[in-house]
């Protein structure tokens, strides 16, 4: 099973735990990296995880996610065809960084996108054959990895 996390999956654990869907999300976060670890599942990076990642004005943050992003066995290069896609996926609504990130999930025709951000789960509704699976990160766990 080959997972595309978007960025707010790698910061979920630093946010506020005090809210129980955070804590929850974070939860599964670590079901899924214990699962890559074991072999379960295979992690894909991307230029624009890695840019988004350095924008982030928390150092320490950025180099534990930094680490985490060393565990993927797949990395996607920018290409101008990635951009091209990002620029359809922008007409859907998407932002940016968003429309980057499907675009390289389907450049490595990963199985599963995977996000903490329900608006963008609701913009990608909007496009018809996207070609990839995507979830917020507690449907997918009980959905896709606890109906085995």
């Amino acid at each position: 099973m080959k997972l595309y996390l978007d960025m707010c999956v790698y910061n979920r654990p630093f946010d506020d735990q005090s809210q129980h869907r955070i804590m929850l999300e974070t939860r599964v976060f670590m079901i899924l990296l214990a699962m890559i670890w074991e072999g379960q599942c295979k992690l894909v990076n991307s230029f624009a995880l890695i840019y988004e990642n350095s924008k982030n004005p928390n150092i320490e943050n950025m180099l534990k996610i930094s680490d985490l992003l060393g565990y993927s066995e797949e990395y996607v290069s920018y290409d101008i065809s990635i951009l091209d896609k990002s620029l359809e996926f922008e007409k859907f609504g998407l932002l940016g960084m968003d429309a980057l990130h499907i675009a390289c999930a389907q450049k490595a025709e990963v199985d599963f996108f995977i996000t903490c951000d329900y608006n963008l789960i609701k913009k990608l509704k909007r496009i018809d054959n996207l070609g990839i699976k995507y979830y917020n990160i507690i449907d997918f766990i009980s959905q896709e990895v606890f109906k085995r």
